[in-house]
């Protein structure tokens, strides 16, 4: 059990580390926040916040920093509601009634805004493919070399690929080639689709003329389109944070960003379970540390079956109730001027 002054010096300790990125002493307790206790009586009680696995002691300095297990408990206990930047909100609040994008594109441009404001990542992990199945797929050619795929799933979720062909498709060949697909691969799960493709293929040769390059451009498409549920902006931010300034570190961290498979295990229940250092906030927002790192996010219903999962990500020394306080916001505008249309629609369609 925590006694107050436990408390007091670790949420001054966490404010200037995440201020600073620089280990906590005694004497900047005293000089910089002003707390009543001598310097003595200061360190007792970080030497024992240390034995609580609250704050830790790097090798190199007589300083502490917060440990994983610290920072929960300030964001459980100690944050205080944020009000945004006006400026952020209208930007925000620009985006979600722009009714030109569809939801998806609007979470996406939300992230560029986040990750400018926070210098942290920010991303949209999407629907899981595996509970997915293909309903349609439609080929529109720009020109006799490229084209756009258009696939729709199950659960009404729109993916769009660009083809870009070695030689000219006709017209008649595209046509030929989506209608063998719909035929064949309807209602088929979205990560066998490839196994089925494989198939199809006699068909596809049998009346294709172009059947080898449409082959090929549908597999890419369709390995992508099981995979690619995760858009990323502000990579680049953790290059300017000082604890990704090991080379490996970062590349890790850039492997880990750039495989939705991999963030998603990441995030699953049973990683959270097993790494215990995880909370959910009252408004839904969930916390996870590992390692360095701290990942903050918020659902977002994108239809009536599938929910995106809206993402900050960083070293865990990050500015956790502003970051929060953007997610609900974003995930508020969402609700309002995307689902409570369709709630809308769907009533007056009852009526």
């Amino acid at each position: 059990m925590l006694t107050a002054r436990n408390i007091e010096i670790l949420s001054a300790i966490v404010e200037e580390f995440i201020e600073t990125a620089e280990p906590v002493g005694s004497k900047t307790l005293v000089d910089k926040y002003g707390l009543p206790y001598s310097s003595a009586t200061i360190r007792n009680d970080m030497a024992q916040l240390e034995e609580l696995g609250y704050l830790e002691k790097p090798h190199t300095s007589a300083g502490r920093i917060p440990s994983n297990k610290g920072y929960r408990f300030y964001c459980e206990n100690l944050i205080s509601v944020h009000e945004d930047d006006e400026e952020v909100k209208y930007a925000i609040s620009n985006i979600f009634t722009d009714r030109s994008q569809g939801l998806e594109e609007a979470i996406k441009e939300s992230c560029h805004v986040i990750a400018d404001m926070t210098n942290l990542v920010s991303g949209v992990l999407g629907p899981d493919a595996s509970s997915q199945t293909l309903k349609h797929i439609k080929l529109f050619p720009i020109d006799p070399k490229t084209a756009i795929c258009v696939f729709v799933t199950s659960s009404g979720h729109t993916e769009n690929k660009m083809f870009n062909f070695k030689d000219d498709v006709s017209i008649d060949d595209i046509d030929a080639c989506t209608n063998i697909l719909n035929d064949n691969l309807r209602d088929t799960p979205v990560t066998m689709l490839n196994e089925k493709l494989e198939e199809v293929r006699p068909l596809l040769e049998k009346n294709v003329k172009r059947h080898e390059m449409l082959f090929n451009a549908f597999y890419t498409a369709f390995i992508k389109f099981a995979s690619e549920s995760l858009y990323v902006s502000g990579a680049a931010n953790m290059m300017y944070q000082p604890e990704f300034s090991d080379i490996e570190k970062l590349k890790e961290f850039m492997k880990i960003m750039n495989d939705s498979t991999l963030f998603r295990n990441l995030l699953s229940e049973k990683a959270v379970a097993d790494d215990t250092v995880a909370m959910r906030s009252d408004d839904g927002t969930d916390l996870v540390w590992f390692d360095d790192i701290a990942v903050i996010s918020s659902d977002i219903k994108v239809n009536d079956k599938d929910t995106a999962k809206l993402m900050v990500v960083g070293p865990n020394r990050m500015q956790y109730e502003k970051v929060m306080s953007l997610l609900d916001f974003i995930r508020k505008k969402a609700q309002e001027n995307y689902r409570g249309d369709e709630d809308g629609k769907r009533k007056e369609e009852e009526s």
